[in-house]
């Protein structure tokens, strides 16, 4: 479970030294501009109109909001719909599709905090989603106010935020059905305080949660928790020219923050962003069949791979970037823990990138050496 928005404030840290910010803090400034001129009708219980959410998303260059998402206007309409009503938000899709991201911006725009967030896994348990005790005060005190310790769930019905619940199905169903009564009656039941034992929600709560399309039989949802969400899918970036640019803008500010002034060269994220797309299309942009990793082959993991090059470079090269360094940290982001892909990536060096003749693609082949064996 993340902490509070209050808590990073309390430990008085700029978002210049954090490693990552929560979107409230990096991107207050831009929210303040838009609470200031946001004269659109607003929800109950949200901090902006959808007008004002949607610009903090999409970018709006006569306030100076950059684009912080790369996906069809009408997916945040829908999202900010669903938010609207007593019906939870379902983001599904591929691993790396900016779910998370999307969630948080929302989270931080229409709440005012990102963090009430609840990290669904194997290991969850009901006591992490609803609430837990701090057993001293509990032994001391009985069950009371002061020795419950609330969960993020519980934290954002009793100020009416929104709670981002992540993989959540990954959690045990039984753990998952948790959330029954806190969507569908907005309640929270604790027995143990006896007459204050009901939580009821404030205007403004409600929930927003993410799966990956390939963990979705892990612990598949019940009818029941499934009839309460909003079920919308983020789909890959289609466009070569968007995705190339967003891993060129995400790599460059993730290697800022790592103290890395100078980006990847641009032929060289070509070279990363054609090889990930082609391997998790299945096709090259010629049209032939190749064989897909069972690696997602995400933007995000483009970002990664283009960070990891940008460091490779400054610190252990000359400090320019080729597709030599592209090459040793290429196989980190195709090679997970299935070692076919390991033959499949040597494969498509040696039947698709030997053909191209460009002197950028001729110099990725030349280095395929690079790759482990």
């Amino acid at each position: 479970m993340s902490a509070s928005k209050k808590g990073v404030k309390a430990q008085g840290e700029a978002p210049s030294e954090l490693q990552r910010a929560p979107a409230e803090v990096l991107y207050a400034d831009e929210l303040v501009r838009l609470a200031a001129t946001d004269d659109g009708p607003r929800p109950p219980g949200w901090k902006l109109s959808p007008r004002a959410v949607r610009r903090f998303i999409l970018g709006d260059a006569t306030l100076q909001i950059r684009p912080k998402f790369v996906g069809h206007p009408s997916l945040v309409d829908r999202a900010m719909v669903a938010l609207a009503t007593q019906r939870g938000l379902m983001l599904v899709g591929e691993p790396g599709t900016a779910k998370s991201l999307l969630s948080e911006l929302l989270a931080a725009a229409i709440s005012g905090a990102s963090t009430l967030t609840i990290q669904g896994s194997a290991a969850a348990t009901e006591d992490q989603i609803r609430y837990a005790w701090n057993y001293a005060l509990l032994l001391a005190e009985g069950p009371t106010q002061r020795a419950l310790v609330p969960s993020p769930l519980y934290v954002a019905m009793s100020q009416g935020r929104i709670v981002r619940f992540e993989e959540i199905t990954r959690c045990p169903l039984e753990v998952q059905d948790t959330l029954l009564g806190a969507m569908s009656d907005r309640v929270l039941a604790v027995p143990e305080l006896g007459d204050a034992a009901m939580l009821f929600a404030k205007t403004g709560f409600n929930i927003i949660a993410t799966a990956n399309t390939r963990d979705l039989g892990v612990n598949e949802m019940s009818a029941a928790l499934k009839r309460r969400f909003v079920f919308e899918t983020v789909f890959p970036i289609r466009d070569f020219d968007v995705e190339l640019a967003l891993v060129r803008d995400e790599a460059a500010r993730a290697l800022a923050r790592s103290g890395v002034p100078v980006s990847p060269p641009a032929h060289v994220l070509e070279l990363l962003v054609t090889t990930f797309r082609e391997l998790r299309a299945g096709q090259t942009r010629e049209g032939q069949s190749l064989d897909r990793p069972s690696s997602a082959m995400s933007t995000a993991e483009a970002v990664s791979v283009a960070h990891a090059v940008g460091l490779r470079a400054h610190y252990l090269g000359d400090g320019t970037a080729s597709a030599v360094d592209l090459v040793e940290c290429i196989a980190g982001g195709v090679i997970k823990n299935d070692p076919n892909d390991h033959a499949l990536l040597r494969k498509y060096f040696e039947q698709r990138v030997a053909k191209r003749t460009e002197p950028h693609w001729r110099a990725y082949y030349e280095a395929r050496h690079r790759l482990p064996d």
